[in-house]
């Protein structure tokens, strides 16, 4: 063993988005009653010309939202997109803003095909909720964009739409992932450069470097001391092949391909949920009164859901033991909305983290693997799947998920406190947020056994987000490198990823070698 350590709605709403596109276009009414020398004149200039016409396409499912999804059930798009919309007339008067909705390419094809009769000089596509695909539509017309986040909104397809037109070279599209105004009126500025005769690659350039200037540069930290012991990677790779992931995404029962040396066997959605019926209730209930005594607080979450999940977290225990396996991943809510399943899984993974075995999210088998792999190379620490978002004005990566551990160290290290509260898509059953350590080092990576490669970055854990939008644990941090590059690997590598307490850059390395992988730094 070595020793490691780290110091110091589907239809596209037309009648709201009318009544959207009346209430919010007050403001550009306004400007156009302005007087000649304010509302028709470009920046630093005297001579009256016509207004930049830029339409600001919001990608949505609907105005408040109908379903479980990014950022959650029932949230209210307007009064967001009115801030918006306001924030934009006010900064800049020389430009006409016309604001519509867009659930998906149909409707951005409408808009653009009327677009084509009444040109405008500009698009803005903002990302509401995540793979509502309007941005690829507005790249084709070939006009200049600017591509937004609506941070724990729309963060995944920004991510891997934008990623993907990065890597295909659409130069005509500037992007903006950022919490702060100040960032997306940089780059609407941009816009000045085309209406003043400049080309398009000017106007992404200027994009490009109003976000760089904007982006402040790795912080100072004193880093906690966090040493412990990795296994070798010949005796890593031993226990991979001794190891098994159960995968549950239907109700088929079948041999999977390894993953990462680990057997794969799936089971029927029908043999959780026996496992979950047969669960003890006396041995559930006092599972569930752990969970209640030990939780900050338990919110919106009735002692008989605890139950319910304690219930479903010793069924798969036992599943587990049956198979002779150390993880599982369910594709969770696919299971319970079909009614394959009646109990939400969040809180039992969180418990089978906490133990040094493997509770994986959505069935995804490359990152139970990685979650299971690094567990096991680290004596049981366990990893952090989630889905990350970037917010380059704090120079921050946020890790969020419904699924957390709170012994990040380990069986046998120190717990940290959470909360009990619903998952957050839907305001439905158990889930955890985790107030997770700060001041140490993490390693966050991606194990691909087809492309035989480990995708990796480090960052520098600061903060927990307690926003309400999105997942329930958001863990902060300040990635090492690049932050630029840190946009470029979401199409080929989706969205999921997985994170560990400690510097793992050697034993990752050293892993890599041992099976003939290559490892690719993604920051």
């Amino acid at each position: 063993m070595r020793k490691t350590s780290t110091k110091d709605s589907t239809a596209s709403q037309f009648y709201s988005r009318r009544g959207f596109i009346r209430s919010c276009g007050a403001c550009a009414a306004c400007m156009a009653l302005s007087p000649l020398g304010l509302a028709d004149t470009t920046f630093n200039s005297a001579v009256s010309v016509k207004k930049l016409r830029i339409r600001v396409l919001y990608s949505l499912h609907a105005v408040v939202q109908p379903g479980p999804d990014w950022p959650n059930v029932g949230f209210d798009f307007a009064p967001v997109m009115e801030k918006i919309n306001r924030t934009l007339a006010a900064a800049f008067p020389d430009m006409e803003f016309i604001p519509s909705l867009a659930t998906g390419a149909a409707d951005a094809l409408k808009i653009t095909a009327e677009d084509k009769l009444n040109p405008v000089d500009g698009y803005i596509v903002y990302q509401m909720n995540c793979w509502n695909q309007v941005i690829q539509t507005v790249a084709a017309t070939g006009k200049p964009v600017v591509y937004a986040d609506f941070q724990f909104g729309g963060s995944g397809g920004f991510l891997v739409y934008n990623a993907s037109m990065l890597n295909a070279g659409k130069r005509n599209v500037g992007f903006v992932a950022s919490s702060s105004p100040d960032d997306l009126i940089a780059a609407v500025s941009c816009f000045r450069i085309t209406g003043k005769g400049g080309t398009i690659n000017e106007f992404v350039a200027a994009t490009d470097n109003a976000r760089k200037k904007a982006t402040k540069g790795f912080g100072k930290y004193s880093l906690k001391p966090d040493n412990f012991d990795v296994l070798s990677p010949d005796e890593s790779v031993r226990r991979f092949s001794e190891s098994r992931i159960l995968a549950v995404n239907d109700q088929e029962a079948k041999t999977g391909e390894p993953a990462i040396g680990i057997p794969v066997e799936y089971i029927p959605f029908a043999e959780v949920n026996e496992a979950w019926a047969d669960a003890d209730h006396d041995e559930s209930a006092s599972v569930a009164e752990k969970w209640q005594k030990n939780a900050l607080n338990v919110t919106d979450v009735t002692f008989d859901t605890l139950v319910n999940s304690a219930a479903m977290y010793l069924g798969m225990k036992s599943i587990l033991k049956k198979h002779n396996a150390n993880a599982i991943t369910l594709n969770c809510l696919g299971g319970f909305y079909g009614g394959h399943i009646h109990a939400y899984p969040c809180l039992g993974f969180h418990e089978l983290c906490n133990e040094g075995l493997v509770g994986g999210c959505e069935c995804d088998i490359r990152s139970a693997s990685t979650m299971l792999a690094f567990s096991i190379m680290t004596g049981g620490r366990p990893g952090f799947i989630s889905d990350p978002v970037i917010d380059t004005s704090r120079r921050q990566i946020i890790y969020a998920h419904c699924v957390a551990p709170n012994k990040v160290f380990g069986p046998a290290g120190p717990s940290n406190p959470f909360r009990i509260m619903t998952h957050s898509e839907d305001r439905n059953g158990a889930s955890v947020q985790s107030v997770l350590p700060v001041n140490y080092l993490t390693t966050t990576l991606e194990a691909d056994s087809k492309k035989k490669e480990i995708l990796f970055h480090q960052a520098v854990a600061i903060d927990n987000d307690p926003d309400d939008r999105a997942c329930r644990t958001k863990l902060c941090a300040d990635p090492l490198g690049d932050m630029e590059k840190l946009f470029t690997r979401w199409d080929t590598w989706s969205w999921h990823r997985v994170t560990f307490y400690g510097d793992l850059r050697e034993p990752v390395y050293a892993l890599a070698d041992r099976m003939g992988w290559k490892v690719v730094e993604e920051a």
